[in-house]
């Protein structure tokens, strides 16, 4: 990576473009336009770039940085892309720049990736998570850490009413966004492509349900979560091998 700082006096008008830029990117329209989105804390930046995201440029605040241990991050920038740009900024200009209160004096601006159902890889007898329409980025967010913690294949998110790049997601998934495959598409598109794969469906659902402890999840099996609001739509529940409760 380029570890060269911009020079003396270049840096303020740099330094007021990146932070606006910064702080635009917490926008899902300036994401989208921008094919960018923000990675902040050295844990989340460290799992984006071991799962291959590619960064544009990275933000240090030095005397935040170094305090932290943050070797395996050092060598992970330093084996990164010679394209991502090092930018070396003041603890004033890093407070301006933060989503969160507290993190570990590294930003960066990352190039999301596409997550289209084709692209999934399942095991031979798969465990998947899927969410119809959530609309919360923190709860999507924690369900990315139980699902990480749980070692499914895959999230697959049907309908999505939020973006996965809300900085509130990267934030309360604790990096599991990175390393959690995940897919989207209709419902209608999702459903269709468990059912060519033999994937069971457990919807869960207030009517003629079982106990989830009474399946066997050894077997290819897929938990369908509703919405907050709503729960499932007939188009999962129509479709269910068996409701749980």
């Amino acid at each position: 990576m380029n570890w060269k700082a911009s020079p003396p006096e270049a840096i303020a008008s740099i330094q007021n473009l990146k932070i606006k830029n910064t702080v635009l990117l917490q926008k899902s329209r300036e994401r989208k336009k921008q094919n960018l989105f923000v990675v902040e804390g050295s844990k989340e930046v460290s799992r984006a770039l071991e799962a291959g995201y590619a960064f544009k440029n990275i933000f240090i605040c030095q005397a935040i940085f170094k305090n932290a241990d943050n070797a395996q991050l050092r060598q992970l920038l330093d084996k990164g892309s010679s394209r991502t740009e090092i930018n070396f900024v003041t603890p004033k200009v890093y407070a301006h720049m933060a989503y969160r209160k507290e993190s570990e004096g590294i930003i960066g601006w990352a190039v999301p990736h596409r997550h289209e159902l084709t692209q999934i890889q399942l095991s031979g007898n798969p465990l998947l998570l899927v969410l119809d329409a959530v609309e919360k980025p923190g709860n999507l967010g924690a369900i990315l850490r139980t699902a990480d913690a749980a070692g499914i294949d895959a999230l697959i998110i049907s309908d999505p009413r939020t973006d996965v790049y809300n900085p509130n997601v990267v934030r309360s998934s604790l990096g599991a966004l990175f390393s959690v495959q995940i897919g989207m598409g209709s419902a209608e598109e999702v459903i269709r492509w468990l059912k060519e794969r033999q994937v069971h469906l457990y919807c869960t659902a207030l009517t003629a349900s079982i106990p989830y402890t009474d399946i066997d999840f050894r077997r290819s099996a897929a938990i369908v979560l509703g919405s907050e609001a709503t729960g499932l739509p007939e188009a999962w529940l129509t479709r269910s091998d068996q409701n749980i409760i």
